[in-house]
């Protein structure tokens, strides 16, 4: 039998890194795909009412959002701290409700507009009239299905 003799020392080969970048674009187009984006930055600031009997909306893409609240900080500045109605990515009268919901129609299916819900997430200290005058526009457009905002009572152990 014949000894073999090691001939020097041999290095570990370098850890190959030619398929690093197609790691890192599958990574990326994962997140990119995953992610959702927000529809609208809020502009107003409110504390939602407490209340007990609280049902999820189902088909969120089928909602529209009316909030009404105190501007944000930066923003009160230029409108002040007066309640105001902001509908998509700006603040609007009551009188403009009726524009916003056309609009929010128009970009859903002719099956799906019947099913529309129009969400109020309203400051709980917002005035009753400023909620009222929103009712009203919402009647005038024919968008019946309305939804309150709110957030669950916790239960007191008195």
């Amino acid at each position: 039998m014949a000894v073999m003799k090691k001939k020097g020392k041999k290095e570990v080969p370098a850890i190959s890194t030619a398929s690093l970048p197609d790691v890192i674009f599958m990574l990326l187009f994962f997140f990119m795909v995953s992610t959702t984006m927000r529809d609208q930055e809020l502009l107003v600031r409110y504390r939602l009412p407490e209340a007990t009997e609280i049902q999820k909306l189902e088909k969120k893409n089928l909602v529209s959002y009316i909030n009404i609240g105190e501007p944000v900080p930066h923003m009160q500045a230029k409108y002040g701290t007066a309640t105001q109605i902001q509908l998509n990515d700006a603040f609007r009268t009551a009188k403009d409700i009726g524009d916003f919901i056309a609009a929010e129609r128009e970009q859903l299916n002719e099956a799906d507009r019947a099913q529309m819900t129009t969400s109020i997430k309203a400051d709980q200290f917002t005035k009753m009239g400023i909620i009222t005058d929103v009712k009203q526009e919402l009647r005038r457009a024919n968008a019946l299905k309305i939804s309150y905002a709110a957030i669950e009572k916790q239960a007191t152990n008195n």
